[in-house]
């Protein structure tokens, strides 16, 4: 593949060039694909670096080659978009298999204006708490910029109508028992300030950033999954970036792993919905 602006920089804070970031999401191929394959693809380009214009791309422009396709099954269709300045990688909940059944269920954590990533933790552990007294494990990413994605791996099993009735059963749950913490109101302006409990984002055609997707950020951070240890030790979200993943990964391996094969049984709680 030719390599078009080798030089360009894409992070200047970082002083990273198109020709670095391609080399840096070579080594966290392995990781990204494993969780991206045979999903509808969304990215995120910049064509001139994370401080100028961006646009969403939800098709193939006409001038992708043969061989490219809109979901990340290869390595050469990775490289692909990160040549063409692709910066996020979000994927569907579901794979094209089981169109009307997401993997998992997911709840995504976002902060309200003045809000700190210590209170994003906060709120998470006390998610991961009420889930482990119901023997439900979970697993945790970070978004990339200030949120945590919490994730149960349900195998598929129920269809987007089940899962959003059990992501909203437990995000009226959260809501009504951490009142002065957490919403689930959609409109900022009436968030109060509480973290937004977001059960809704997770449907079909929409997406999510996939794990080990960079972000356009300033420091080059990486949705990054993390244990429920580290985070109640206290972790920075800026210490999950292009510098230290590859470390990480050969330290600690892939915690999303996990979610292909520790599949949570949920319909004691559907029964009763």
């Amino acid at each position: 593949m030719n390599i078009s602006n080798p030089d360009k920089i894409l992070w200047p804070k970082l002083g990273i060039k198109k020709i670095d970031y391609i080399n840096y999401i070579y080594e966290l191929s392995p990781y990204i694909l494993k969780h991206a394959q045979n999903r509808k693809l969304t990215v995120i380009r910049y064509p001139d670096g994370i401080n100028s214009k961006n646009f969403y791309q939800k098709n193939l422009p006409d001038y992708a080659p043969d061989w490219v396709e809109l979901s990340l099954n290869s390595v050469d269709t990775l490289l692909w978009f990160a040549n063409q300045a692709a910066l996020e990688f979000h994927t569907t909940f579901n794979t094209y298999d089981k169109p009307d059944n997401p993997e998992n269920l997911v709840f995504d954590l976002d902060p309200s204006k003045g809000q700190n990533f210590d209170q994003v933790v906060e709120v998470a552990l006390l998610v991961h708490a009420t889930l482990h007294k119901l023997n439900i494990r979970s697993y945790a990413k970070t978004s990339g910029k200030t949120g945590i994605q919490v994730y149960i791996p349900v195998g598929a099993k129920y269809n987007y109508s089940e899962a959003r009735k059990l992501n909203y059963f437990f995000a009226e749950y959260f809501a009504q028992n951490y009142k002065d913490k957490i919403t689930i109101e959609r409109l900022i302006k009436n968030r109060e300030g509480k973290l937004y409990f977001d059960y809704l984002q997770m449907w079909k055609n929409k997406t999510i950033v996939t794990a080990y997707s960079p972000r356009a950020v300033e420091n080059g951070l990486i949705s990054t999954p993390v244990t429920w240890q580290e985070l109640s030790r206290g972790i920075d979200v800026n210490d999950f970036n292009f510098f230290t993943m590859k470390d990480r990964l050969n330290q600690i391996g892939d915690l999303f792993a996990a979610l292909k094969t520790d599949i949570q049984d949920l319909d004691f709680i559907l029964e009763k919905l």
